[in-house]
């Protein structure tokens, strides 16, 4: 069971930025939402939009943030699985093809957010190792001790990657605000997890909390170096992870529980996101359903 689950999020998961959008700003005209499945909402109901396979949902964070602000012109391409690479390549997805994500950019948006780097570093296949090697050492840490330094050594070959990506929204969108969006809390933000039920062992848990960190760190660091708004979805979101209870819980586990991806948000995770955003753009946040 846990091999076909951790084969569904492999799956899944497969310039200087402007200043328009001032904090007090309220309503935005053309907003451009790109990134990967964090951005996407694989599975959160209702799909939305082409190509199905990048599995985009209505409810994704990008829309909590358009209907927030009344954005005149929304345009959502990001998709399931998307790396950097897909930014400015076309993605093959399943049953179709995404454009390259910087296509939709005219140079008229007035913000564009971004939510990538998870695939580059290898978020897939980190689940699918650690789901199969964690267990066969539930005292040790079989996970962190298989990768070693490896996935330090990706975050820091990815930041090359989002420093280019960011450059080229300044170029391609400059009178735009653009936001950089971390990645939500996965695993709760302290003690050992909830093994079984979530496959990681203690000390998988704690290293894999860590990567996470590190990986927003990362994003922090390289938004700020051009000036770009960094939204931190890891703090709103704690407390509130895989191991929670249904109805506690905005991150599903490995067996969701409510409609979305394995390890991903549900749609109270991608309300949080958006209203993070939101918050992070100076826009009112609108109450939670």
């Amino acid at each position: 069971m846990v091999v076909a689950v951790v084969a569904a999020v492999v799956v899944v998961l497969g310039g200087t930025a402007g200043t328009a959008l001032a904090d007090d700003t309220e309503q935005a005209g053309r907003y451009v939402a790109l990134g990967d499945s964090y951005s996407a909402g694989p599975l959160v109901p209702p799909p939305s939009g082409q190509p199905v396979g990048c599995l985009r949902s209505g409810s994704n964070f990008p829309s909590v943030v358009a209907a927030g602000l009344g954005a005149t012109d929304f345009v959502d391409v990001s998709c399931s699985g998307a790396t950097t690479a897909d930014l400015t390549a076309p993605q093959k997805v399943a049953l179709g093809e995404n454009p390259a994500q910087f296509d939709a950019l005219t140079g008229a948006e007035d913000l564009v957010t971004v939510t990538i780097g998870g695939n580059d570093i290898g978020f897939g296949e980190i689940i699918q190792e650690c789901a199969l090697r964690s267990p066969q050492q539930p005292l040790g840490a079989a996970c962190r001790d298989f990768y070693g330094d490896q996935l330090n050594e990706r975050i820091a070959g990815t930041a090359e990657k989002i420093a280019a990506v960011l450059d080229s929204i300044g170029t391609r969108s400059p009178g735009a605000r653009v936001a950089v969006v971390g990645y939500p809390a996965l695993l709760p933000d302290e003690g050992p997890g909830c093994f079984p039920v979530v496959p990681f062992s203690p000390g998988d848990v704690a290293w894999l909390r860590g990567i996470e960190k590190d990986l927003n760190a990362m994003l922090a660091d390289r938004a700020a170096a051009v000036g770009a708004t960094y939204v931190d979805t890891y703090t709103p979101t704690t407390g509130h992870d895989m191991c929670q209870l249904p109805g506690v819980k905005w991150i599903e586990g490995l067996l969701p529980t409510s409609p979305a991806a394995p390890v991903h948000p549900n749609a109270q995770g991608m309300e949080a996101m958006g209203a993070a955003v939101l918050a992070a753009l100076g826009a009112p946040v609108p109450a939670a359903a």
